[in-house]
């Protein structure tokens, strides 16, 4: 990351910036990372921030999840990669094991990721191993020598020497114990136990016995009483051991050099994984302290938009101690003045934004709570005047004015300028005019200043200034103790006299403190008390109010939600009734049609009259129960209705207005109650010119009136037919198909008439010609009795109707004769399109005068 003098060093030091780094350091898998994390300072990139930061995040959600740990820690190897290019270079066994390990790490890190980013959204993570090469080659030719715990396999190259140094070995042995084992040299030796001496095994032997055993005395002890003698057996069988154990060392050290060989092409990819893991591991490690504390990566601030904003601040190194501290800017107030008692924690608070605007650019987490917010700096100068991170040298007024001049001739726009104790350490007159140039000065440059103080004036001076805003840290006068939370807007007192009682000092000194206070400063401590009662009246109220403003809008989204559900099963129900009507339409036509069919085509008997009463019957009962069913539905849906409806008047009296779809509901409403199918077809009446309104049936009875020939439909059924004559004042005798009825006059509408009157009282009026009577296609076709070219006219009128309506099943009664109707009938259904298939009727139905036609 891009180091900055003004973000690090001994700024960085005061802060404790370092001790929290080498804390979160310690979360790190690998030592290299740790070591890594320890070098880190805060920076001015904010890419590289932005990236740091994106990618704890996702590990967050990664060691939420229950997958395992995605990488394994490495021994040290980025002393190794320059070793990969030297020529003739040869590494040895654990440094070469090393590499193995870290080839083991990327290839488990990378698989993790991948695997982990199908299951919940990773990017960051994911595009840095998806830019790491692979390791694979390398991992494999170095495990192909060594075993997973880092010792040799038993390669062929080696074999034949391991082999003959476990013979020389157990040959010594066998030696050895030819001694120790024999009771025949018990007397002469000191112990039965071998020796290992210079890696030769020896025998202990008096040193009085020492010329009865063949050998080289390799020791004596100090004492001189014990030899150690290597039998003449086991020089020679040593000697050879020693020369195997030279062989296998120079066979290995040829191994290892072919694999050093073997290694070098993937130095590059060793040292881009390298970087990779150094940015994985250190990001896990910030998110692992990020769980630990419960804390959060800051999000960004841009404070020409927004203020800064800290929310439950917790100083990192007071653990559990630490009392959460909220830190509300405001906007365009780059100057806060903390003010308050000793001890209070003006100090920790001043320290901790810094602290925590140092730890958000070098991309940790900050424990503090969601909704943190913090802007980026560029410098960060520091002038705290406290024994704990100051020398005393710099206690001085005049390192006081060093640091400030430091300050006012570098700061800008973007620095954070921290000022504790601001204008002491000289007369308190002199030190506030002095302070105050300096923050004016400060504020010219826009410089973003956090100020504690004692001094009233630097109080006064916070609320006359636009940019500035007191803030003080709150004192419990019950017990004369500090309770360490920050109140904003509000300046504090330094309660010097009651720390002095609270820390014993005696009672008359007290009394001459008090008389030494001015009746002025008396007036402003008094005005401080009562703002600070104000503040905390008001942030009560405030919460109180927010609480109750939650559980409205709460209250309001389970009534939108509930809303929402009564009109889908509104919609439901419709749809549902909907379906039930087409469906009951459809059967019923169809069960209508065969029975019509059958009291035509033949004598009206006793069973077909009970079949057809049976029919009716079963009509009436499947329309009750359908009617039942859906007023049961309709009645659930109202009492939900009613109850959201409650809930409604409930959250509105308690001042939430809610915005419904009443438009809708109340258009429901009005739609809500329909006329069921069993009341349609008790009440269904054909519209007679007779059943017009009074007024309209006057001016209708003027202008209408009925002539023989006339088309006219009769009855309730809306028979179609034609007048022949008038049998007298009120009845007319009309003709229906080869059936001629006497029907009342006013049971009689032209056909015309009735078409107006439909489309009267519609909201639209459909034209059509005079040749246009019939306007719907008919379920049977008759054309018996009509001449050639008239059957053919109407068959084609027929079918063009079938083709607009979309009937799609007619039949055609042509009857026999002498069959040339009949011919003219299929030959024009053969030859028109949209015709899919045509039948002579069954034999009981009408054979061959009579044909079935079904469209396409």
């Amino acid at each position: 990351m891009q180091e900055n003098n003004f973000l690090s060093g001994q700024i960085a030091r005061e802060l404790d910036f370092y001790r929290v780094r080498d804390e979160i350091a310690l979360n790190a898998v690998s030592e290299e990372t740790q070591e890594y994390i320890q070098q880190r300072e805060a920076s001015c990139d904010i890419e590289t921030i932005r990236s740091l930061k994106k990618a704890g995040r996702e590990w967050c959600t990664y060691l939420n999840s229950t997958r395992p740990a995605a990488i394994s820690p490495w021994p040290q190897v980025n002393d190794l990669f320059e070793q990969l290019d030297v020529e003739g270079a040869q590494l040895l066994q654990d440094q070469i094991y090393a590499l193995g390990l870290f080839a083991f790490s990327c290839e488990k890190a990378a698989d993790s990721i991948t695997s982990a980013s199908m299951e919940f959204e990773i990017p960051e993570l994911y595009k840095t191993v998806k830019d790491m090469p692979s390791l694979k080659n390398p991992h494999t030719e170095i495990f192909r020598i060594l075993n997973q715990d880092g010792s040799v396999k038993d390669l062929p190259q080696i074999r034949e020497i391991k082999n003959k140094i476990s013979a020389l070995r157990k040959e010594i042995e066998n030696a050895i114990r030819k001694y120790t084992s024999d009771s025949a040299f018990s007397g002469i030796l000191q112990s039965q136990v071998p020796a290992f001496k210079a890696d030769r095994e020896l025998i202990a032997v008096k040193a009085s016995c020492r010329n009865q055993i063949n050998g080289i005395i390799h020791e004596v002890s100090a004492s001189g009483q014990t030899v150690y003698i290597e039998p003449l057996e086991a020089v020679q069988a040593g000697n050879a051991l020693i020369q195997e154990e030279f062989n296998l060392e120079s066979q290995l050290r040829l191994i290892f050099k072919e694999l050093t060989a073997k290694l070098s092409p993937y130095k590059n990819d060793f040292i881009t994984c390298f970087n990779k893991m150094l940015f994985l591991d250190s990001t896990l490690a910030a998110a692992r302290q990020l769980i630990k504390t419960s804390g959060v990566f800051a999000e960004e601030c841009d404070m020409t938009k927004e203020p800064p904003r800290i929310a439950a601040a917790r100083h990192p190194l007071l653990k559990e101690k630490a009392v959460p501290v909220d830190i509300n800017f405001m906007g365009q107030k780059r100057v806060l003045i903390i003010t308050g008692p000793n001890t209070g924690g003006k100090t920790v608070t001043l320290k901790t934004i810094a602290l925590f605007c140092l730890l958000n650019q070098a991309g940790f987490p900050l424990p503090a709570a969601e909704g943190t917010r913090l802007p980026y700096f560029d410098s960060v100068f520091a002038d705290i005047g406290d024994e704990q991170s100051i020398d005393q040298s710099l206690s001085t007024f005049s390192a006081h004015m060093k640091k400030m001049a430091e300050m006012t001739k570098y700061a800008g726009e973007k620095s954070l300028v921290l000022l504790d104790e601001l204008g002491s350490g000289t007369d308190p007159q002199e030190g506030s005019a002095i302070a105050m140039a300096v923050l004016d000065n400060l504020i010219e440059k826009k410089a973003f200043v956090i100020a504690t103080t004692h001094h009233g004036v630097l109080k006064n001076y916070g609320y006359t200034n636009p940019y500035c805003i007191n803030a003080s840290v709150e004192f419990n006068q019950d017990n004369l103790s500090p309770t360490y939370r920050l109140l904003m807007g509000v300046p504090g007192e330094s309660h010097a006299i009651d720390i002095a009682v609270n820390a014993g000092l005696e009672e008359e000194i007290i009394s001459k403190a008090r008389n030494y206070i001015s009746t002025q400063q008396s007036d402003v401590s008094t005005l401080i008390k009562g703002l600070t009662a104000k503040h905390e009246e008001l942030d009560q109220l405030l919460k109180e109010e927010n609480i109750k403003n939650s559980e409205l809008m709460i209250k309001s989204h389970k009534l939108h939600s509930r809303e929402n559900n009564l009109l889908e099963r509104e919609i439901e129900i419709k749809k549902k009734e909907r379906s039930q009507n087409s469906d009951f339409v459809k059967e019923t036509r169809s069960r209508l049609e065969n029975l019509v069919r059958e009291l035509r085509e033949g004598e009206i008997t006793r069973e077909k009259t009970l079949g057809v009463k049976d029919f009716i019957s079963q009509l009436n009962s499947q329309i009750e129960e359908q009617e039942e069913n859906i007023k049961l539905q309709k009645k659930n849906l109202e009492e939900e209705k009613l109850k959201a409806e409650r809930e409604e008047e409930e959250i509105s009296s308690n001042g939430i207005r809610l915005s419904k779809l009443k438009g809708a509901h109340a258009s429901n409403k009005k739609t809500s109650k329909k006329t069921s199918n069993k009341d349609a077809l008790k009440n269904a009446q054909p519209q007679t010119y007779s059943s017009l309104p009074e007024n309209k049936k006057k001016k209708e009875e003027k202008r209408i009136v009925l002539a023989e020939g006339m088309e006219v439909l009769a009855g309730k059924e809306k028979r179609k037919g034609t007048l022949v004559r008038k049998i007298n004042s009120d009845t007319w005798s009309v003709q229906f198909g080869f059936l001629k009825m006497n029907v009342k006059e006013n049971a009689l509408v032209p056909v015309n008439i009735e078409k107006s009157i439909v489309s009267s009282k519609a909201d639209y009026v459909l034209e059509k010609s005079s040749s246009e009577s019939d306007e719907a296609p008919k379920y049977e076709l008759r054309l018996l009795g009509m001449r050639y070219e008239e059957a053919i006219k109407a068959l084609k009128k027929q079918l063009d109707l079938c083709a607009i309506y979309n009937f799609k099943n007619f039949s055609i009664i042509h009857g026999k004769g002498n069959g040339i109707l009949q011919q003219a009938v299929h030959d024009l259904l053969s030859n028109y399109p949209g015709v899919k298939n045509f039948s002579f009727a069954l034999p009981e139905a009408g054979g061959t005068g009579k044909t079935y036609v079904e469209l396409d």
